[in-house]
């Protein structure tokens, strides 16, 4: 059946995705049902991998840009998780409190990614000094006036953010 060939299952709106820092044709598609769908461009009737990603909304995917094996998700159920594409369930959830609308890897540490939410915080992480707690957490917009959505860190300097 077409269920278990993978072909036209669960065809929800894509929200966004990002492609492989090193493998060109591997790439990671988030969708408006929570689902993270892993793809080829050499197989395009069908996924690789499908996570049960989050229940609400994906509203980016992003790879690491030192471990190939990792990635990064937010969603707007509140959670930023971590994965190994190669495992079903992420290797750490973060819930940050509010709908998360964008997270991004540092392009100097494998470890340090930010985040930003809906009610106008900024967070910073860096896995290898603390596992389970944002290293920095700071409000950069009133709440009810304005809306963080996208982070960047500057490319220049060293971990400087920017949003």
């Amino acid at each position: 059946s077409d269920a278990d060939s993978g072909v036209g299952m669960d065809l929800a709106c894509g929200t966004c995705f990002d492609f492989h820092k090193t493998t060109d044709y591997l790439f990671l598609v988030g969708t408006e049902e929570g689902k993270i769908h892993k793809c080829s461009k050499h197989y395009s009737s069908q996924f690789l991998d499908t996570y049960d990603a989050h229940h609400m909304a994906v509203y980016a995917v992003r790879w690491n840009n030192f471990h190939p094996r990792v990635f990064a998700s937010c969603s707007a159920d509140w959670t930023v998780k971590i994965w190994d594409h190669n495992y079903s369930e992420p290797m750490f959830t973060f819930d940050l409190g509010s709908s998360v609308g964008d997270i991004v890897w540092s392009p100097y540490s494998a470890t340090v990614f930010g985040a930003v939410t809906d009610d106008g915080q900024v967070y910073i992480f860096d896995l290898s000094q603390e596992k389970y707690e944002p290293l920095c957490q700071q409000s950069v917009v009133q709440k009810k006036k304005t809306k963080v959505n996208h982070i960047a860190f500057q490319p220049t300097l060293s971990d400087h953010c920017c949003w």
